[in-house]
């Protein structure tokens, strides 16, 4: 069992978490804590562990040290988008492409 203030800690920095998220994603409905399994180990929950409620732990592959809210909407759909437009912009410029030059000119010297 890891030490109680670790977990009191931790606790406190799920529920900052998940609260920041359900304030700036109000559609979104928050269901778990994704730790790396190391982590979860290291700070003795189990995968499955309701550790406040509502929110479960969850194996998740992230980085040790980092810790994800995870929930039921799509946060990537902007990055996505995102995305999508420089697709475009890069696909509607074009560059003229120049020769190479032959072996032995003076600029490969």
């Amino acid at each position: 069992m890891s030490d109680t203030g670790k977990i009191a800690k931790n606790l406190e920095r799920f529920a900052q978490a998940v609260a920041a998220h359900d304030r700036e994603n109000p559609t979104h409905t928050a269901y778990g804590i994704g730790l790396a399994h190391f982590d979860m180990e290291r700070l003795g929950f189990e995968e499955g562990e309701e550790i406040l409620p509502g929110i479960t732990i969850q194996a998740d592959g992230g980085v040790t040290g980092n810790f994800r809210v995870l929930c039921d909407g799509e946060h990537d759909e902007q990055l996505s988008e995102a995305e999508e437009q420089a697709v475009e912009a890069i696909a509607t410029y074009s560059i003229p492409e120049q020769a190479p030059s032959p072996p032995g000119t003076p600029e490969e010297i």
